[in-house]
């Protein structure tokens, strides 16, 4: 993809172009625009914040490219961050059943005591927390109704309205 971007007085104007596009409007590239490289978004890690959703057109070793402002959390937001999740777990349906459920700091989220066994095809695999083990759940009921599972009771639980 060849881009260029408008440049006057050493600052860009407006957003990149297409080389074709260019070329069909002026028959060649315009002395005030200059090549330009798109930059993906990145993907945020689990405690940096993009400053923006957009990027600044910024030019870095000659080239003018995307220039995305991400940046690391507070302590604030990041403890905020923990917070949501914790309270999201603490309130989820049957929550004593991740009891032995650990959080884990580096990836804000919780990680069972022991890993989870590699799906088999046609198996549905829970978290028993009366047993603290992964265990193959009943089959989901073919009846056309809807059900939630039920892990006390270990057993698919026909919603109601």
């Amino acid at each position: 993809m060849e881009l260029y971007i408008q440049i006057q007085n050493g600052q860009t104007i407006n957003h990149p172009a297409f080389g074709d596009n260019l070329r069909q409007a002026f028959g060649e590239i315009p002395e005030n625009w200059e090549p330009f490289v798109r930059v993906e978004k990145p993907v945020a890690g689990v405690y940096e914040i993009f400053d923006s959703n957009d990027p600044s057109y910024q030019k870095v070793d000659g080239v003018w490219t995307d220039v995305w402002a991400l940046r690391p959390m507070t302590a604030a937001e990041k403890a905020a961050k923990q917070k949501v999740v914790k309270d999201a777990w603490a309130n989820q349906y049957q929550a004593a059943n991740w009891s032995a459920w650990t959080f884990n700091e580096a990836t804000c989220e919780y990680d069972p005591p022991i890993p989870r066994p590699d799906p088999v095809e046609g198996k549905i695999v829970f978290w028993c927390g009366a047993e603290n083990n992964w265990k193959d759940a009943p089959a989901y009921p073919q009846d056309g109704k809807q059900y939630k599972f039920d892990f006390f009771a270990w057993a698919w639980v026909e919603l109601t309205a």
